[in-house]
């Protein structure tokens, strides 16, 4: 099935060629950025329909800037709200510390955003809609990788943490980690005053606004495996999250192992004659724990630093190539950085040596 984009006008068409396979944040924007420098672009992705399912996104203000030059910043203009006063709590309502949120917003002039997934989705179907020529396959699974790099300039593997594009370039040596926690997250409807993260022993429960009227929430714990269980742990914590989780319908939570991509790849791209022309971005690339919430921010990036390199590569393999090796220099180092940041925060922020962890948190500047 085929997701025909919008009649509107773009940038002109050259003689490149770029698939993407993956149609998630990373792969959307990719899209974009590509089609933006002029290349034509086909995104393959395996599921029938795009995954719109309302998780909040954090949009720092790095990747709000790449989504500027991407432009579909209307989406966060128009749906996306400011993620301020958030404080790390203990679970019988204590203020440990405050998040650095307005820190972050001095320094880069506009705050962190959170907008909902859907919404961010459809800014970016909407940015291929403008193009008129860009195709969205549904439904397309990919294994033959080789086969599509002998029709393609460019590969872009954005097929998430199980990259099918990946194995056929590095092999099966860097794969899914599983870190031993489950996360939940929901989306209660009413809107909380209360904002931060709530750090027990062993398990932590975070909220964030996302729209007027209604509340996001993700919940982490060793081993739960129902809606009753989930509850029960965090039964007697501070106000609002037994009412959060009383809330929200059960069958609209989601429940996932957390995993990240391990060990961290040599490489983000390759020009191996087999496969051809090949770039990874987003969890493809480089999937971590969701506890710094930054992996859409990372796939942005990602997308646009991409899109940036090959705009200015002169014509022939050899340009293409040494543009991709320059978006490996940008992206790489920075983004497994934050995957390994990420990770620790994690480790520390799921302990059970509580004293030692809160003694160091009241420590970080108000």
């Amino acid at each position: 099935m085929t997701r025909r984009t919008g009649t509107g006008a773009g940038a002109g068409v050259g003689t490149r060629t770029a698939t993407v396979v993956g149609a998630g944040i990373g792969g959307l924007a990719t899209a974009i950025g590509l089609r933006r420098a002029g290349w034509r672009v086909t995104v393959l992705e395996r599921r029938t329909e795009l995954e719109r399912y309302g998780a909040a996104f954090g949009i720092h203000p790095t990747a709000q800037a790449a989504l500027d030059r991407l432009g579909v910043q209307a989406a966060l203009r128009d749906h996306a709200v400011p993620y301020r006063d958030a404080r790390i709590r203990t679970p019988d309502g204590r203020v440990l510390a405050r998040l650095p949120l307005e820190r972050i917003e001095e320094k880069a002039g506009r705050p962190e955003l959170l907008i909902s997934r859907p919404y961010l989705v459809d800014a970016l179907l909407a940015g291929l809609d403008a193009f008129g020529d860009v195709p969205v396959k549904l439904g397309e699974a990919v294994t033959e990788v080789s086969a599509l790099a002998a029709g393609s300039d460019l590969v872009v593997g954005a097929d998430g943490i199980r990259s099918a594009v990946r194995t056929a370039r590095f092999g099966d040596r860097s794969g899914p980690r599983e870190v031993g926690t489950v996360a939940w997250i929901g989306i209660a409807g009413f809107e909380s005053t209360v904002h931060g993260e709530t750090w027990g022993s062993g398990r932590f429960f975070g909220l964030t606004p996302v729209e007027p009227g209604r509340t996001n929430w993700y919940a982490t714990v060793p081993e739960v495996t129902t809606a009753d269980e989930l509850r029960a742990s965090f039964a007697g914590w501070h106000d609002p999250i037994p009412r959060i989780l009383d809330a929200t319908d059960p069958d609209t939570w989601i429940r996932y192992e957390m995993r990240h991509l391990y060990p961290a790849l040599p490489s983000f791209v390759s020009g191996d004659a087999s496969v051809g022309h090949v770039a990874l971005v987003g969890d493809a690339a480089h999937a971590m724990t969701p506890n710094l919430g930054q992996g859409a921010c990372t796939a942005i990036l990602d997308a646009d630093a991409l899109a940036r390199a090959v705009a200015v590569a002169p014509p022939g393999a050899a340009g293409l190539a040494a543009a991709l090796r320059a978006y490996d220099r940008e992206r790489r180092r920075s983004a497994q950085r934050t995957a390994f940041a990420s990770r620790t925060l994690h480790r520390f922020m799921s302990t059970e040596r509580t004293r030692l962890r809160n003694g160091a948190v009241r420590l970080l500047p108000g």
